[in-house]
């Protein structure tokens, strides 16, 4: 959609949601847009039957399919959903392409952090109409939470190990009960949840430790792992797919080179796994090496080559990018990457080409 830097998923897929609403003949759980049949299919790809033919519809999360099924029939029963793993891994994207396909809203958002307060999660008031009319349904503010219950949709909370055990635990009553209690509403204050309504969480298996999540509240959701791409070919095609749309966006009319995006791709999945293709134990990094970050460092590259370097990425750049994403949470993570170019460079398997344009521009690693 023109016009838009990032439009919301129900936006972006309109078109395919479209086709998919008009084809359903699966079984729908009460007030979602799509059955789950159609919604695995929306998320993970595939075709669907029309009076007019085959429509092909795109896969857009890379990943577990059986995750995917599991998670939908989390989200259809009572239990909420909690996505966890490393940064990078397409919790949110996953979170946004389920409520958009379920609810047809991916908007409906908390992102938690150490400021997050229970007003934000809940509802808060309009304080000029609280003074004018006193405590009044005109001068609520409903929050995401609230939001959901009313309209039986999915409330997404991001990042929530970021925000206090206390404001966490405010969810533990609503997810048990399904009511939400207003006392300044009086009789009037209690909000029961509509049917479709559910939590779909997030959170990073990094920041477990900055606040955990309670025993009882954990006992509310149904936890799913996302893990990073294991597939180098597979973080390639991710790589190209997603560079291709933030090109598009940024209207950068230029191709992809599959060749840069192969030798990135290899570069994060090696430093991620600690070892080459041949076998030699390389040094970790401390920053994270998602697939994510790789499509960043891709995309920095291709907007060099485009403003500056006349339509060719240098593999030059590419590493100097590099640098910027993988040493900016431990000045350490520069003698690692550099260990890793000394010891790819010695596999001779490597060294020709493409490769060792890249291999060369290790002396920027200072």
């Amino acid at each position: 959609m023109e016009g838009y830097i990032k439009p919301p998923v129900e936006i972006r897929y309109a078109d395919e949601l479209k086709v998919l609403a008009e084809n359903d003949k699966g079984r729908r759980p009460e007030n979602w847009k799509l059955s789950p049949a159609a919604v695995r299919t929306f998320i993970i790809g595939g075709t669907v039957e029309t009076p007019e033919g085959e429509v092909k519809i795109s896969r857009k999360f890379y990943g577990n399919d059986a995750l995917v099924e599991r998670a939908v029939i989390t989200l259809a029963g009572s239990r909420g959903l909690m996505l966890v793993g490393e940064p990078g891994t397409a919790k949110t994207m996953l979170s946004e392409l389920l409520s958009a396909a379920c609810c047809g809203c991916s908007t409906n958002t908390v992102q938690g952090t150490a400021g997050t307060t229970e007003d934000m999660i809940k509802y808060s008031w309009n304080y000029a109409l609280l003074l004018s009319k006193g405590p009044c349904r005109e001068a609520l503010v409903p929050s995401p939470l609230l939001i959901g219950m009313e309209k039986g949709i999915f409330a997404r909370f991001e990042e929530i190990t970021r925000t206090p055990a206390e404001i966490q635990d405010s969810l533990i009553s609503v997810m048990s009960d399904q009511i939400l209690n207003i006392p300044e509403l009086g009789d009037e204050g209690l909000v029961l949840a509509r049917p479709g309504f559910n939590i779909i969480g997030t959170a990073n298996t990094r920041d477990k430790g900055v606040n955990e999540m309670s025993g009882a509240l954990k006992r509310r959701f149904n936890f799913e792992t996302v893990k990073p791409v294991g597939d180098v070919r597979l973080e390639k095609k991710i790589i190209i797919q997603e560079a291709e749309n933030m090109a598009a966006a940024g209207h950068i009319d230029m191709p992809v080179d599959a060749d840069i995006a192969e030798l990135l791709a290899v570069t994060y999945h090696e430093l991620r796994e600690g070892r080459t293709a041949e076998g030699t134990a390389v040094e970790k990094p401390n920053a994270v090496m998602s697939t994510a970050e790789a499509v960043s460092v891709y995309f920095q590259t291709l907007s060099h080559a485009w403003y500056y370097g006349g339509g060719r990425i240098e593999p030059a750049v590419l590493t100097q990018s590099l640098v910027g994403a993988v040493c900016k949470e431990n000045k350490d993570d520069l003698g690692k990457l550099r260990a890793y170019f000394n010891t790819v460079s010695k596999e001779e398997s490597k060294a020709g080409g493409l490769w060792k344009e890249y291999l060369n521009s290790s002396k920027l690693l200072n």
